[in-house]
């Protein structure tokens, strides 16, 4: 008689403590895979999520501290999630950095830090991960913004890092193709989880709430949630590679 264990596999979620990366994990949890959750500064959430998931299914999610602005913690990220599970499947390129950048106060630490998480983390990252994701035909998704695009006032080193973003996308579907499928979900204005007025630097619920509406087809606005399920069609989607999915409730149509 066989006892296999069936396989669980296995997604590593970068800057999944908070937000979007955090309803990715609980998403992909649900699924049943297995979640290596990296944070830089969130510890606290990072243990909290992990503490919930792992309440739901033992041994399910582990933490993993890194700076991803430096090449041998995203190594080592790596090194680790395979020496937890002995397989990595999918890897979602989630953490970023984002503040205005207006050209006339730019200055080296800004272009560092935006383009360091943003563009080079993720290609890094990748490269990390390719020979496990080789072997278990797995995926990459990338978490990219609709301003790479359009760009955004205010926001250069930003939006650049973001369209090398959507480049490096295309251009990892092609060099790991076939075994690896690379695809991004490119966010619109997303309100963050328990959105309230009282969160510092958000301001106003209802100004938020009425300037995503004014730009969109839609009349409501999009949650963390529509981009986890968006991540979630596109690791199931075993025919899409090199796309990008624009979630932002109709936008683009506007413009």
């Amino acid at each position: 008689m066989r006892t296999d264990k069936p396989i669980v596999k296995v997604a590593l979620i970068t800057g999944g403590a908070a937000r979007i990366g955090a309803s990715i994990a609980r998403h992909l949890h649900k699924a049943g895979y297995n979640i290596a959750l990296h944070y830089r500064q969130s510890k606290s959430s990072a243990e909290s999520l992990s503490i919930e998931l792992n309440d739901i299914r033992a041994n399910s999610i582990h933490c993993f501290e890194a700076d991803l602005l430096k090449l041998n913690d995203i190594e080592q990220l790596v090194k680790n999630t395979l020496a937890q599970w002995g397989r990595l499947d999918v890897l979602i390129n989630n953490a970023s950095s984002f503040y205005p950048t207006p050209l006339v106060s730019i200055n080296e630490e800004q272009w560092h830090d935006l383009i360091g998480i943003n563009a080079k983390a993720p290609a890094f990252l990748s490269k990390a991960c390719s020979p496990a994701l080789r072997k278990s035909s797995g995926c990459i998704v990338n978490i990219s913004d609709i301003a790479a695009n359009t760009g955004r006032k205010d926001y250069l080193i930003y939006t650049m890092a973001k369209a090398a973003l959507a480049t490096l996308t295309k251009s990892l579907a092609k060099e790991l193709a076939p075994e690896v499928r690379v695809n991004a979900v490119a966010p619109g204005a997303i309100l963050p989880p328990n959105f309230s007025a009282s969160q510092p630097g958000l301001g106003n619920v209802e100004a938020i709430v009425s300037s995503t509406l004014a730009v969109s087809c839609l009349s409501y606005p999009g949650t963390v949630n529509d981009i986890a399920y968006a991540v979630a069609f596109l690791i199931q989607s075993t025919y899409i590679s090199g796309q990008t999915l624009t979630v932002d409730g109709g936008k683009k149509l506007l413009s």
